[in-house]
């Protein structure tokens, strides 16, 4: 029952009913692909915002084919790093996913976890999603220049580029609506 309420409330709950979502999101996602015969091993994933890092995790378990947690190496890393590119919108340390170690056991469970020790996912006890979306993925960026640079001061060891979002209103407001 209580995976049902999962969709109902976004951005709602408490911080188990938010990673709970971010469980369905990226592992989901990466599930779902599978199960309509998707090849992610030779897609691009586009992590829009924290919320679906997790997908790194599930490509991760992908690429292991049945290895264990402690026998990834680094052209694991790069395989999956290479299939994904991250896009962070929020320039404020509060609007970035955080959970604590407890929680993430308790929900990843043993496997997962020791997963996420063996990709370098923990910031000391916290799973900060944004983290673990930058460590795996090939390219980050914000979505105005200024957030560039506001991210790079959030996030000083990764490069992290600007993609600003146009918009070109008269292919796309109504006539009714230009003013």
């Amino acid at each position: 029952d209580y995976d049902c309420t999962l969709s109902e409330v976004l951005y709602g709950g408490d911080s188990r009913y938010r990673l709970c979502q971010e469980v369905v999101l990226g592992l989901g996602g990466v599930a779902m692909l599978g199960a309509l015969g998707m090849d992610s091993s030779v897609m691009q994933h586009h992590i829009n915002e924290g919320h679906a890092a997790l997908l790194t995790l599930g490509l991760m378990e992908r690429e292991l084919d049945g290895r264990q947690a402690w026998e990834v190496n680094e052209a694991d890393m790069g395989s999956v790093r290479s299939r994904c590119i991250f896009t962070t919108h929020t320039p404020v340390p509060a609007g970035h996913d955080k959970f604590e170690r407890p929680l993430v056991e308790g929900v990843l469970g043993e496997d997962r976890s020791a997963l996420l020790t063996a990709v370098g996912g923990w910031d000391h006890d916290t799973l900060n999603m944004t983290l673990l979306a930058l460590r795996l993925s090939h390219w980050a960026n914000g979505v105005a220049k200024r957030h560039q640079d506001v991210s790079r001061e959030m996030f000083p060891t990764y490069d992290i580029h600007s993609v600003t979002n146009g918009v070109h209103t008269k292919t796309w407001v109504s006539a009714d609506m230009e003013l």
